[in-house]
């Protein structure tokens, strides 16, 4: 931020834009006071921010009014909401306390700007740690996400305004630093994009993905764009053509309805692009149309609604044909997020598959909304009497971060899983039908029956099959557990239980002989360190228990006894801390070593070239994404000087940047060509006699390109594999695939993670 005087043009633009606020939010007030207080609320944050400007040049006004645009009209909460959001900075960027906005606005709404202060004080000063008692970048960034967290326990419309913060941050993104830029970027992926899926808020989520994709890969954006741009215009006809009769027959049966055209989103087509191993026309559901309608006036249930919507789905089944397993019933089991619907995908008669969504103008409201339009239902009586799904999940994420055995670490990472998995339906042997999240065990499914059916159990069978406990449950299994009374948790069940409350409840049953087991860990580490060569005396374990997220050395032994954290962990921390103390502190934990020379990030983030033996960094290159030259790359420069190099599209990396994102670099390739890198390639098409030679002499030959690995099959006239290749960088890649997609028969080439 900087401060300069406004000229009228900006006082002219800070008006325009509020004005616009002004009349959305109109919509949303029930009567003139609500008005009134928001004008109130818009004159006080303009007289506070007066000639303070954002790193873009524009009036820093501009940025509340924005916040609480979003608010009201991508995630529709009310006047309260928009008068925080006007407000949300005035605590911390000036010299008002939230004692003054009380006085003037009342202390609901004063409780939200203080909710939204106290998230943004641990944002900005994350960097301001204590070294001397070892609290990391990493964890005050999990305490960061943590805080936010908990306002879910006060009013989680903290938790909406901050996601309507964190959006338009996005919007403006390109005005920071590249570092900075990717730190955000990082974040936002790995927890707020998740988190606005989770409350139903696909605007506002489908918006910050596109956002991350056009910087993390702006090649593959702007490709992806000229593509769909391309396509549009060749398609816009048949799509047309596809409605009409729909809109024919549901007029003649009497509904009240609109018909939306929708196109899959960027990023969406690159994720299923990358995931999938598929090329852009593989993209079947890159179309897709919606039917909202308005429900009978009599029509007084969901169970009503049910039978319109499927009402709806035999009249068009009965105009084109549909893909039988591409049908998605939320409206009779809705997504944790509240959101319901009935998909299904038609042919149309040009040959293209389209996605149709039928819902009714709740569903859509709650669609668009998420979980305000939800609470606004709910409000009005229409939600069913059993708790919906939304309402669980938040009652869930209540429990975990109030749990005081859950550290800010661990949250981070537990309140990431469960935010993008997804949930598998399986059957208790009468039929009973059970949610469970993907991936799950056997032995998982034992302890959400019952605590002590999972204490006691020794095996499973899954459709009338003996399996282990281990075993990865799937949709539709039929499940049924064994148990023996003389059975109890074993250690080593930790190291496969993927739910929270099943280790919860193993955990619980350890902590009866916590004592027993603490001296176990104890005498385990000790040996391990001696081996190590580090002297961990009472003082580094005590640093190293604060660095964790454990709350002394006790529960430090106690958890790494029971595998809950590895001794590599340990190891890198204690070097980490080490070298942040004086060198006589260093050489009393590691002895006569020489301490490592550590460069900090701050200094030139820009400034290293991966594979420079002149900077004294080690460089490696990820093993989970292997980046060659050319790919958008971000560093982690780690304590003792070395740089871990990611593909910005990684999702390891998303997950270090969110907790280690003070120590992002921007390293640069070198120019240098003798480097050379090994780069796998699928491809597929049409098999004919030739095909095989054609293909390897266009590498070895045409692009004399080295072959380290080759692995084709056909079967029924297709053809599909993959070459291992040897490249100098991702111009030569790229234009070896592009030769490759030229040989007849070949109708793919994309590159894969090795």
């Amino acid at each position: 931020m900087s401060i300069s005087q406004f000229t009228q043009e900006d006082y002219e633009q800070i008006a325009r834009e509020y004005a616009d606020l002004k009349a959305a939010a109109r919509k949303r007030c029930a009567n003139e006071h609500e008005v009134e207080q928001i004008q109130k609320a818009y004159e006080f944050a303009n007289e506070a921010h007066k000639n303070v400007r954002r790193r873009s040049g524009e009036p820093y006004m501009l940025h509340p009014i924005a916040v609480a645009k979003i608010v009201v009209s991508d995630i529709g909460l009310g006047y309260k909401s928009i008068v925080a959001a006007l407000l949300h900075d005035v605590v911390e960027d000036t010299a008002f306390t939230v004692e003054d906005i009380s006085g003037m606005f009342g202390e609901k709404i004063a409780s939200l700007v203080d909710g939204l202060t106290k998230i943004k004080t641990v944002l900005d000063n994350h960097d301001k740690i204590n070294k001397d008692e070892a609290e990391y970048s990493r964890s005050m960034q999990a305490e960061n996400f943590k805080r936010i967290l908990l306002t879910l326990n006060d009013d989680a419309r903290v938790v909406l305004i901050k996601l309507a913060d964190r959006l338009h941050n996005c919007r403006t993104i390109e005005f920071m630093p590249e570092y900075k830029r990717d730190k955000i970027l990082s974040e936002t992926m790995f927890i707020f994009i998740p988190l606005a899926h989770r409350l139903g808020l696909y605007e506002v989520k489908s918006e910050m993905e596109n956002i991350w994709l056009r910087f993390k890969e702006p090649d593959a954006y702007n490709e992806i764009q000229t593509l769909i741009n391309r396509d549009i215009s060749d398609r816009e006809a048949a799509i047309d053509s596809f409605i009409e009769p729909i809109d024919n027959a549901l007029s003649n049966a009497g509904f009240s309805y609109e018909i939306k055209k929708r196109l899959k989103s960027p990023y969406s087509i690159w994720h299923k692009m990358t995931t999938k191993n598929v090329t852009f026309e593989q993209v079947y559901d890159l179309y897709a149309i919606r039917i909202i309608f308005d429900a009978n006036e009599n029509t007084t249930s969901k169970d009503m609604e049910r039978d319109q919507c499927y009402h709806i789905f035999s009249i068009i089944t009965g105009l084109y044909r549909y893909k039988p397993d591409r049908v998605r019933d939320w409206v009779k089991h809705p997504k944790s997020n509240g959101y319901e619907a009935l998909h299904v995908t038609l042919l149309s008669d040009n040959g293209i598959w389209i996605e149709v969504q039928i819902r009714t103008r709740r569903m859509d409201d709650i669609a668009e909304k998420g979980i305000a339009a939800h609470w606004a239902y709910k409000r009005e009586g229409y939600s069913s009497e059993d708790a919906s799904e939304i309402d669980m999940w938040l009652n869930k994420v209540k429990e975990i971060i109030v749990n005081p055995d859950v550290n800010a670490l661990e949250l981070l990472d537990i309140v990431h899983n469960d935010l993008v998995s997804t949930d598998i339906v399986v059957f208790t042997p009468k039929g009973e039908q059970k949610s469970i999240v993907k991936g799950a065990t056997a032995l998982d499914f034992a302890y959400q029956i019952h605590s002590q059916i999972g204490n006691t159990a020794i095996a499973a069978k899954v459709n009338m099959k003996l399996v282990p406990l281990s075993y990865v449950l799937k949709t539709g299994d039929v499940v049924e557990i064994i148990t023996s009374e003389d059975e109890h948790p074993k250690k080593d069940w930790l190291q496969f239980l993927q739910t929270r409350q099943a280790k919860s409840f193993v955990m619980d049953y350890f902590k009866t002989d916590k004592s027993a087991v603490i001296l176990m860990g104890k005498m385990s580490l000790e040996d391990k360190f001696k081996e190590a060569g580090i002297k961990a005396n009472e003082q580094l374990l005590r640093r190293l228990a604060s660095a964790t997220g454990q709350k002394n050395i006790e529960d430090l032994q106690f958890r790494y006894a029971l595998g809950l954290v590895s001794f590599d962990t340990l190891r890198d921390v204690a070097t980490s801390l080490a070298i942040q103390q004086p060198t006589k502190w260093y050489k009393s934990i590691f002895g006569g070593s020489s301490k490592p020379e550590h460069v900090s990030p701050k200094k030139n983030r820009s400034d290293y070239i991966i594979g420079s033996t002149k900077d004294k960094h080690k460089y490696v290159l990820a093993s989970c994404c292997q980046p060659i030259a050319g790919d958008s790359v971000l560093g982690f420069l780690s304590p003792d000087g070395t740089i871990t190099v990611h593909k910005k599209t990684c999702e390891k990396a998303q997950s270090l940047a969110s907790k280690y994102g003070d120590w992002i670099v921007m390293p640069q390739w070198p120019d240098s060509e003798n480097q050379s890198y090994v780069v796998r390639i699928s491809i597929k098409g049409v098999d004919r006699v030739g095909l095989l030679n054609e293909i390897t002499r266009c590498i070895s030959l045409v692009m004399e390109v080295n072959i380290k690995r080759l692995s084709l099959g056909t079967d029924k006239g297709l053809f599909d594999g993959s070459i291992d290749v040897n490249v100098q960088n991702k111009e030569v890649l790229e234009l070896l695939m592009k030769k490759l997609k030229n040989i007849d028969g070949v109708k793919s080439v994309m590159r894969l993670d090795l």
